[in-house]
């Protein structure tokens, strides 16, 4: 069985629960990361040296960086979800890239801070790293006008990857320019059972076949 290293409340790990789920496939997760530690002893660091969440471990084969692990599942599972071309692949994987190049840094920037008590924020820092994400929200909710996905018109790598830390952006409290396009988005994906599973907000399927 496929065993997911990862405390269910990380964005990256969120991803690859949604995935797991979506797919159907009997997997495990166990809590690693955030307060439950357990990233430095030398077991984890022989799976992941980067000493982050997530890691998969499918038999013999040991995967870590979260998108990495969803084209993986992806392509031993559902080569769909990732397109059926070079072309649709790419239609696919850029904003899978753009998540990881684009808006990442100012997430991790803005989520690091939100963390804080009150009283130890830097809320300049902050309020920066919430304007630089809002700029991006602004370039995502032009591709999406008239679009239900982020890609192929149809569920894809490109919304498992993005929904739950988009979703996390949209969050932030502060003011920002209306995104209706990504708030519609956003809904859709909610409203399926894989997306509140890996919200903790529903028991899996899977543990009735178990």
């Amino acid at each position: 069985m496929i065993r997911l290293l990862g405390r269910q409340t990380s964005g990256n790990v969120q991803k690859v629960i949604f995935l797991l789920e979506e797919l159907g496939i009997e997997y495990e997760r166990e809590d690693y990361g955030g307060e439950f530690g357990k990233l430095q002893t030398p077991e984890y660091l022989a799976l992941n040296p980067n000493a982050k969440v997530p890691t998969l471990i499918d038999g013999k084969t040991v995967i870590w960086e979260s998108n990495t692990i969803l084209r993986y599942l992806a392509a031993t599972h559902n080569p769909e979800l990732n397109g059926s071309s070079p072309a649709q692949a790419a239609e696919v994987e850029r904003w899978m890239d753009w998540l990881l190049a684009s808006v990442n840094p100012h997430y991790m920037a803005a989520f690091q801070e939100s963390k804080k008590p009150e009283q130890e924020r830097n809320s300049a820092a902050f309020a920066s790293a919430v304007s630089q994400i809002d700029g991006l929200l602004v370039l995502a909710e032009a591709h999406m006008e008239g679009k239900n996905y982020f890609a192929l018109n149809r569920l894809t790598l490109a919304d498992m990857a993005l929904g739950p830390i988009l979703k996390r952006c949209l969050e932030f409290p502060g003011e920002r320019k209306p995104v209706p396009n990504l708030e519609r988005w956003v809904d859709t994906l909610k409203q399926r059972d894989a997306f509140q599973v890996m919200l903790g907000n529903k028991a899996s399927v899977l543990d009735k076949k178990r």
